[in-house]
């Protein structure tokens, strides 16, 4: 008889917490390991039913829209976010920091929003503009701007593992695949409804069937690694379907269903049963050919194949026949999934895309809330973005988790409406650092939330961050006055180091030929799956082999020295000289224009001096002279990490 693995997943979880003993865990582990023998050896499976249990984890209760609370002092408040956040510092002693300056907002909105600095123009223009809400019109321009969804589609095709090629030994060429990333682009930039974003990835052919755009979204299903020339077609259709499955739980839920591929999750309310009958939701439309890379979904209607369990999750052993459905634990209204076929479709797609953003699910709104935070802050509201379940990290605030979660639907599930509430609320315009000029008591209190909240988790301050390699390479362009701003069509491919063309198979990056593509945004760059583009590689950027939902942020010498040394490093440093010294005459002009270009800032004194100092004692050129100093600035910790 099978064991129970709700019961399997408490014990476990009250072990982690060292809620049990190591006798009464090692007990139960002997007999639940007898309990999977027999069920392996009579090749059954027996589903468990959920329980209110499985129901009391606080990602799935249902919605609730909290009262927003009153602290004590409003003063320093813009909007609700504040008094979440002030009330939860108030019952740690804590107070939050003051407005960060101008320059520096301006510079970690334009990054925030649209991964680009802003000019010294705009710097400019910001900080002089005396209107009460000069802050506001700033946010509202930088969303407005087309850069604005070129910057927020990077996030999402992390999360889609987004790539122009297969993956594996030959990774081949998706011809079409670019086509998704500038649905993408274009999907955000006129704020397509979060709901409809989902319903038109999962089921656009079935909602639109004659729309070329619609049918487009739906790679987003099809875009995960591929051996197109295996041998065995079940087992490739298997681990596709598999993976599928796997990345719209993590993706849209924020659950890791993956892990109940083989067997019942050993934490989650999450049963093998709930796996593969969500992934029989896609069985009929993924039609795999020999040699022929994965594009978009194609139903094929009626369906004649029936969806099975695999047992031990082998696509040898296909087990009990399986309807299509949805996770259970989710779903507290039973007949909430109910497909509704056509002459052309049985509806299994768009009856999930619905279930997905229905008022009654719990996860979809507060995993996309939690997912932009954390694309503000650095960190989300949970720290475990894709990890919703037990085993994840329970939310810091979990009142304004829901609170967000509830308006964001109430607000038509507009992003560009979240993002704005986000950014224009006190807590984003915090100081990261303390101000040179402080006062004593300003210095006592920066110490003590230093103590009690040490990484910003409680948002006493706001958490510098360091860009990615994209935002880095972008950030270079611009000042250097290169950048190509043409959007759109097939990915470019930049010159890569002799070192590295040396190792690759033929054809895998022909050059683009026409050079000033070389100069267009990081996410025009051609995507391969087994070859990243050096400074989105040494910066840490995803294989795409699997969804990304936070990437790692590491210090590495590869970064120093692809920075310092790499051919496109040098090249943007003398093309940047070149471009100041034509605008300005003098020395110490052209020297404020450098720091002005990448840090946003003047040079303070002992700057100005350390430069002119070197500019007398160095024997280069004055052009050698100039592109040294730009090349120093595009390697200072400054210009990589946003305050």
């Amino acid at each position: 008889m099978r064991h129970s693995r709700r019961q399997h997943r408490i014990v476990l979880a009250a072990f982690s917490r060292l809620a049990l003993t190591t006798l009464c865990t090692v007990s139960l582990n002997t007999l639940y390991a007898v309990s999977y023998a027999a069920a392996e050896e009579n090749a059954e499976y027996i589903e468990l039913p959920i329980d209110e249990y499985d129901r009391e984890h606080w990602a799935f209760l249902p919605i609730e829209k909290p009262e927003v609370p009153k602290p004590a002092d409003s003063a320093w408040r813009r909007n609700p976010i504040d008094d979440f956040i002030e009330h939860e510092l108030n019952k740690r002693g804590l107070n939050p920091q003051p407005q960060a300056s101008r320059r520096t907002l301006i510079r970690r909105l334009s990054f925030d929003l649209t991964g680009l600095p802003p000019t010294p123009k705009q710097i400019a223009a910001f900080e002089s503009d005396t209107r009460d809400n000069a802050y506001e019109r700033l946010v509202d321009r930088l969303l407005d701007s087309p850069r604005y969804g070129e910057r927020w589609a990077q996030h999402w095709l992390d999360l889609a593992r987004f790539a122009e090629t297969d993956g594996f030994e030959h990774d081949k060429l998706r011809p079409n695949a670019w086509k998704y990333r500038d649905w993408v682009i274009d999907s955000l930039n006129n704020d397509l409804p979060y709901d409809e974003f989902i319903r038109l990835q999962i089921a656009g052919d079935e909602i639109h069937p004659n729309d070329e755009s619609a049918l487009t979204a739906t790679r987003f299903c099809l875009s995960g690694p591929d051996m197109p020339d295996i041998n065995l077609a079940d087992e490739r259709r298997h681990t596709v379907l598999n993976e599928l499955t796997s990345t719209i739980g993590e993706v849209f839920l924020g659950l890791q269903v993956g892990c109940a591929q083989c067997h019942d999750h050993k934490y989650d309310p999450i049963s093998q049963a709930d796996f593969y009958r969500l992934r029989a939701i896609f069985d009929p439309a993924v039609s795999l050919k020999k040699n022929r890379s994965l594009s978009t979904l194609v139903e094929s209607f009626p369906s004649k194949q029936p969806s099975h369990l695999m047992l031990r999750g082998d696509f040898r052993s296909p087990g009990p026949e399986l309807n299509p459905g949805v996770i259970r634990v989710v779903s507290w209204e039973p007949n909430l999934y109910s497909p509704k076929p056509s002459d052309t479709t049985a509806g299994l797609r768009t009856a999930l895309a619905n279930w997905l953003v229905a008022e009654e699910n719990p996860l979809t709104s507060r995993v996309i809330v939690n997912r932009v935070w954390q694309h503000h802050f650095g960190v989300g509201l949970s720290s475990t973005p894709s990890e919703f379940g037990v085993m994840g990290s329970e939310p810091s605030h979990p009142e304004l988790l829901d609170w967000l979660a509830a308006t964001f639907v109430q607000r038509g599930w507009s992003l560009k409406s979240l993002h704005q509430t986000i950014v224009t609320s006190a807590t984003y315009r915090q100081r990261s650092r303390l101000a040179g000029d402080a006062t004593a008591v300003e210095r006592d209190a920066w110490k003590e939330a230093k103590k009690l909240d040490p990484r910003a988790e409680l948002l006493s301050r706001y958490p510098r961050w360091r860009l990615e390699g994209e935002a880095i390479r972008d950030a270079m362009l611009v000042a250097s006055e290169q950048i190509n701003w043409k959007t759109g069509g097939p990915g470019i491919r930049p010159p890569l180091p002799k070192e590295l063309v040396g190792r690759l198979l033929k054809n895998q990056w022909n050059v683009t030929k026409d050079p000033s593509e070389h100069h267009r945004r990081s996410i025009f760059v051609f995507a391969r799956r087994n070859l990243r583009y050096p400074i989105f590689e040494v910066f840490d950027r995803p294989s795409a082999n699997t969804s990304c939902s936070s990437r790692g942020v590491s210090t590495t010498a590869p970064q120093s020295l692809h920075l310092l040394n790499s051919e496109f490093s040098l090249e943007l440093s003398r093309k940047m000289a070149t471009t100041i010294a034509t605008e300005f005459a003098s020395e110490p002009q052209r020297i404020e224009s450098a720091f002005q270009r990448t840090l946003g800032r003047a040079p303070t004194r002992d700057e100005q001096r350390e430069v002119q100092d070197f500019m007398s004692a160095s024997k280069a050129t004055n052009a050698e002279k100039h592109a040294h100093l730009c090349l120093v600035l595009f390697n200072s910790n400054e210009f990589v990490t946003v305050d």
